[in-house]
């Protein structure tokens, strides 16, 4: 066998890398030694499964950053809904039973009890580590890149965040309330039983329902979505706005006004996501809403348990207050990370 060496340029791997000068060349002999830090991987085996490929894609913004295939969207997607609503209904039925043995509750009853806002929180609350654990494992990506990318979570990013966003809720919730009380949630104070377990489970549990809603709706159902396209921006709109919409529709309000609310709250949501890199800001503010929203309920319930009724009529021109203080805390956002970034 001739070893005579041509003057032609070393061959290429298939993306084009010229191969290092430590690695051994085809030419060289079968038995030539070779460095064991500069040894090539043993070729796959003919007929074998190719390494499985991340769908991850750090090219491409949070928000848009997954690769799959288009199908498998379509079945984790609706497998979630499903199974949010299926766990809410069957622990909301365990509860009014439960209540209606041991209290003598009526079935018709559509106040909130502590019992039940804690079986509702916490069940909203597991839909988030699952939504985030079965993208993960479809999309073949570390898990925590579906809660911030290409940067790390940040715990002090979500508490400089949370104490702006309260505040900015407060004085919303307090112009609401001069406005419209009832829709400020402002009835009658007083202080129960009942009203101390409602406070006490809100305090609890309600960050942990806000958090949970966040992890499905930005952290996997807005990527998943965003990934039926290639072009960034498209998929960026169609992630956004196609997950806020699922997002207003699930909170099964018929009012325009609440719809509209819900719908664009969750298109702010997304928005922060997207302009901070991950889920701190809107996780957040949505721990912040509902956590003041929820104990100012409790307080100004009469004593009683908390109804929150969302049929035609219950919305009003009074809900821009609210859509302007989310879009004040997207600008808030955008003005932090600014100067954050060199």
């Amino acid at each position: 066998m001739s070893t005579t060496h041509t003057s032609s340029p070393p061959p290429r791997d298939p993306v084009g890398r010229v191969p290092s000068a430590a690695a051994p060349s085809a030419a060289e002999p079968s038995g030539a030694p070779v460095a064991a830090d500069t040894a090539p991987r043993p070729a796959a085996a003919p007929g074998s499964a190719p390494e499985p490929r991340s769908g991850l894609d750090p090219e491409r913004p949070f928000g848009a950053h997954l690769r799959l295939a288009w199908w498998k969207p379509l079945l984790i997607i609706p497998g979630l809904l499903v199974a949010m609503v299926v766990l809410q209904t069957v622990l909301t039925l365990i509860v009014v039973l439960m209540e209606m043995a041991a209290f003598g509750r009526d079935p018709m009853d559509a106040t909130i009890s502590p019992l039940m806002m804690a079986v509702m929180n916490l069940g909203l609350a597991a839909m988030g580590p699952l939504a985030i654990l079965v993208t993960a494992l479809v999309a073949r990506v570390p898990w925590r890149s579906l809660i911030a990318s290409p940067r790390r979570a940040s715990l002090r990013r979500g508490l400089v965040y949370a104490g702006a966003f309260s505040a900015l809720v407060g004085v919303a919730l307090a112009l609401t309330a001069l406005i419209d009380p009832s829709a400020a949630g402002i009835g009658q104070f007083a202080i129960t039983s009942t009203t101390i377990g409602l406070v006490l489970v809100a305090l609890l549990t309600t960050p942990l329902q806000a958090a949970g809603e966040e992890l499905l709706f930005r952290g996997a159902m807005m990527p998943l979505l965003a990934s039926w396209v290639r072009a960034v921006r498209p998929a960026l709109v169609l992630g956004m706005i196609a997950s806020s919409i699922v997002f207003g529709l699930v909170h099964m309000s018929v009012d325009p006004w609440l719809l509209s609310y819900y719908a664009v709250f969750g298109l702010c949501m997304a928005a922060m996501a997207v302009i901070s890199r991950g889920l701190e800001a809107p996780i957040a503010f949505h721990v912040m809403n509902n956590l003041i929203m929820m104990v100012v309920g409790a307080l100004f319930a009469g004593g009683g348990g908390i109804v929150i009724d969302r049929s035609v009529g219950m919305g009003g021109p009074v809900m821009l207050v609210f859509i302007v203080v989310d879009l004040v805390a997207v600008g808030l956002v955008w003005l932090y990370e600014r100067s954050q970034r060199p």
